[in-house]
C-alpha cells in the first residue's frame, strides 16, 4: 500500500503542508504511521480523509463539526443536523449580505443627487436608508386607511346622482373632514425632517408642514436649529422624538 509524506499528500489534495500540519494538530488526520527518522507517512485511506475534510470545508463546515463528524462511529446519524445547522447558517449569511448589497446599491442612487458632499451628507443618507422601511410602513398605513373613506365617497356621490339621496354624501363630508385631522395628526406625528445645511434632525410645526410645498420625499421648512429654509428630506420620527 501506497504512502505519502506530509508534501505528498498536500499535493494530491492541493493543500498546503502547514494545512495538512495544521489537521494533524487538531487530530482530524493523524498519519498512519512514521518512519523510523520521524516523518509522518499518510495511507490511501488517509488522502480519502483529507479529501472529505477539503469538502466539507469547502462547504464552509467548521473544525469541531468536522472533527465530531470524522470521529462517529456512524457518521449518518449527525452528518444531516450538520447539514442542517450550515444551511441556516450559510442563509443568515446571505441575507446579510444582500442587505448590505442593496444598501450599498441605494447609497450609490442617493450619493448621485447630492451636489456638495460631505462627510455630514453620509450621515443623513444613513439616517434615510435606516428609516426607510418605517417610512414605508406610514404611507402604507395611510393609503389603507383612505381606501374605505374613498369608496364611501364614490358611494353616497353614486347615490346622490341615481337616486337624488343627497344627506349620505353630506355625513361622509364629515367624517372626511374628521379623517383629514386624525390622519394628518398621525403623519406628521410619525415623521421628521434632515435639514440640508446644519443635518440635523428636526420635527416642524405641524401649520408649517401642512402648508408647505413639497415633493413625494421633501418639504420646504424652516430648520428649528439653524434656521435654514428650503427642501428638508422626510425620514420616519426617531423613537427618542416621538
Amino acid at each position: 500500500m501506497s504512502k505519502y509524506t506530509t508534501g505528498e499528500i498536500a499535493k494530491l489534495c492541493g493543500v498546503t503542508v502547514r494545512t495538512v500540519q495544521y489537521y494533524d494538530k487538531r487530530g482530524i488526520l493523524v498519519p498512519s504511521e512514521l518512519s523510523e527518522g520521524g516523518r509522518r507517512l499518510y495511507s490511501e485511506n488517509d488522502v480519502k480523509r483529507l479529501r472529505v475534510i477539503c469538502f466539507l470545508r469547502g462547504l464552509g463546515f467548521n473544525i469541531d463539526s468536522i472533527s465530531k463528524l470524522t470521529s462517529e462511529d456512524d457518521p449518518g446519524s449527525v452528518i444531516m443536523l450538520l447539514l442542517e445547522q450550515q444551511e441556516q447558517t450559510l442563509t443568515a449569511e446571505l441575507n446579510e449580505c444582500s442587505d448590505r448589497l442593496a444598501k450599498i446599491k441605494q447609497m450609490k442612487r442617493e450619493l448621485k443627487d447630492i451636489e456638495n458632499f460631505s462627510v455630514e451628507s453620509i450621515g443623513d443618507i444613513a439616517h434615510t436608508m435606516t428609516g426607510k422601511k418605517e417610512l414605508r410602513k406610514i404611507h402604507r398605513n395611510i393609503l389603507l386607511s383612505a381606501i374605505p373613506v374613498t369608496l364611501l365617497q364614490i358611494a353616497t356621490i353614486v347615490l346622490w346622482v341615481t337616486v337624488g339621496i343627497w344627506w349620505p354624501f353630506v355625513i361622509w363630508a364629515v367624517i372626511d373632514v374628521v379623517y383629514g385631522v386624525l390622519i394628518s395628526r398621525y403623519y406628521f406625528n410619525s415623521v421628521a425632517y434632515i435639514c440640508p445645511q446644519c443635518h440635523t434632525v428636526f420635527v416642524p410645526k405641524v401649520r408649517e408642514a401642512l402648508f408647505a410645498n413639497h415633493t413625494p420625499s421633501t418639504r420646504k421648512l424652516t430648520c428649528s436649529s439653524c434656521g435654514h429654509r428650503g427642501f428638508c428630506v422626510e425620514v420616519a420620527r426617531p423613537k427618542d422624538n416621538a
